[in-house]
């Protein structure tokens, strides 16, 4: 914006320069002006109850973790979202743990409840392991896993970052030498944190 007044204050000390440009060009910054307000504006609105439906959807999805999951019981977040608008639970996203829940809960203006104990188990309690000298690197899990939490490259070695994993389970299914295993996790620090809030 500074560098957009300079230019201006520049053209207009040459003697070219029509007084017809000069006010097309402040018409311009104006313009740019009024429409960072509007941005601006419609960001800072988060009361649902003053947006469109598909605003609430947007809103609501935004808090969700984007994991893509599935523990929800729906095929993702926004999928969440739009139920949750349609009267579904707030507490249901693992990933998002209990913060996320009180979040939504708050946005649709009900009332806050502790992550649902029935979606607790696979993000609080397990991890995903990779059988290493048995992985042929097909790269499957790296497809299926929604938080980016394999790396490796095809016909190489995988691995699991154990910090990212959720614990889904999403990445099992499509192995093809069922070299992934589902173990509990015996840090009973870092599970409470990820019931509280998601990853830590």
């Amino acid at each position: 914006m500074t560098g957009l007044i300079a230019t201006l204050s520049g053209i207009s000390q040459t003697q070219n320069f029509s007084l017809l440009g000069l006010i097309a060009l402040l018409a311009l910054l104006l313009n740019l002006i009024a429409i960072n307000r509007f941005v601006h504006t419609t960001r800072g609105k988060t009361d649902a109850k003053t947006n469109t439906i598909d605003d609430q959807i947007t809103l609501l999805d935004l808090l969700l973790p984007q994991t893509q999951c599935g523990q929800c019981g729906h095929l993702g977040c926004r999928p969440y979202a739009e139920a949750i608008l349609n009267g579904a639970a707030t507490n249901l996203c693992p990933p998002g743990g209990e913060i996320t829940a009180r979040r939504l809960a708050r946005l649709v203006g009900d009332f806050s409840t502790a992550l649902n104990p029935a979606h607790m188990p696979p993000l609080s309690f397990s991890v995903a392991r990779i059988r290493e000298d048995e992985c042929i690197g097909c790269t499957k899990c790296i497809q299926a896993c929604p938080t980016d939490a394999i790396f490796g490259a095809a016909k190489r070695m995988h691995s699991i970052i154990e910090a990212e994993c959720n614990g889904c389970d999403l990445c099992v299914e499509p192995c093809p030498v069922d070299c992934i295993d589902l173990i509990a996790r015996n840090d009973e620090y870092q599970n409470s944190q990820r019931r509280a809030g998601g990853r830590p």
